[in-house]
């Protein structure tokens, strides 16, 4: 849970009359000036104490919700949010520096600039770990990230730990035909990599799966799920290009192609993801919330239900919509509610 600050007194006749910071711990003393009739009759309320005519305030001021006004953007407040989880957690866990794998994709590109703002970039650590389907552009773009947040980025070829494994593998999987279990073999083999690091040297992971990924189940256990801390699982997919395109709107900082290309897993040759997030986010939003959607989707509602496995075994979460994953949304594992 992140607590956003954004305390505000109003006047008897509703005008705001002073406002706090939102995602900022501070402290400010606040003067009212009362009149006479107004001090006599503070001075009958029990939620006042009265010294030297002094009013020290007992009780919290309570404001009307509908006139909360921040004083940032609603997007950028997501932001100051997920900077300020993402400190409070490293730092009150004891983690100094925090570890992101860098995919070439804007999920992974996205945690490691929050990271960045709420560690400082002299405590953050980035690792790209090729294997024979990564792309070209997935390292140099990553490479670039890098260079715009003044990171130096770790590179770690896992070619040859695969064609090791799948090789250990041969004589069990000959006669089947290749699937799911080679292709995430390459994510497990880098979450192996990413969470020796971890242990080697405190870095906290941060993992990068987003809040569609979670619903579909579009993700590898023990591989790309991997990490202490889900700094974007509460953020669709859809949210996470409109935050990267925030975060870029003074300066770059996120490549240009990083956010423009097709989205890919690169765990086969040509591999490209098979979802229109923009429509999928929105749909799963609804299902996640609990709201009616109509029957064509009934197998993205069976779909979001029978991966409740892999969010149980997921890093928790920092929540900033008004449900995520994990504490607050809890249905059975087993269940049956697509029949």
């Amino acid at each position: 849970m992140i607590f956003d600050g954004s305390s505000l007194v109003y006047d008897d006749l509703g005008n705001k009359i002073f406002a706090l910071p939102s995602y900022i711990e501070t402290s400010k003393e606040l003067t009212i000036e009362l009149k006479a009739k107004d001090l006599e009759q503070v001075k009958s309320s029990k939620k006042f104490e009265i010294t030297n005519e002094k009013i020290n305030i007992k009780s919290h001021i309570k404001a009307d919700k509908k006139k909360k006004l921040s004083t940032s953007s609603g997007i950028d407040d997501i932001l100051n949010a997920l900077i300020l989880g993402t400190k409070d957690y490293a730092e009150k866990n004891g983690f100094e520096k925090c570890l992101v794998s860098l995919s070439g994709g804007i999920d992974s590109a996205l945690v490691t600039t929050i990271a960045c703002k709420a560690m400082g970039t002299e405590n953050v650590r980035a690792v790209t770990l090729p294997s024979e389907y990564s792309s070209e552009h997935s390292v140099s773009d990553s490479k670039k990230l890098c260079d715009n947040l003044g990171l130096d980025l770790i590179n770690i070829p896992i070619i040859e730990s695969h064609s090791s494994m799948t090789n250990s593998l041969k004589g069990l999987f000959e006669g089947t035909e290749s699937n799911n279990a080679e292709e995430n073999l390459q994510a497990r083999i880098r979450g192996n990599f990413i969470m020796s690091i971890s242990k080697k040297f405190s870095w906290l992971v941060l993992s990068t799966g987003n809040k569609t990924e979670l619903a579909m189940g579009y993700c590898t256990l023990y591989g790309d799920m991997s990490g202490g801390l889900s700094a974007i699982g509460d953020l669709s997919k859809k949210e996470v290009y409109d935050l990267s395109n925030w975060v870029n709107r003074d300066n770059k900082i996120i490549p240009e192609n990083i956010i423009f290309k097709k989205p890919s897993a690169e765990l086969a040759p040509n591999q490209f993801d098979p979802f229109d997030y923009d429509k999928l986010s929105r749909v799963v939003d609804k299902i996640i919330l609990g709201s009616n959607v109509t029957n064509e989707h009934k197998d993205l509602v069976k779909k979001v239900n029978i991966n409740e496995h892999k969010r149980r075994q997921a890093a928790p979460v920092l929540r900033v919509s008004k449900k995520a994953f994990g504490i607050g949304r809890r249905i059975p594992i087993v269940n049956h509610f697509h029949e």
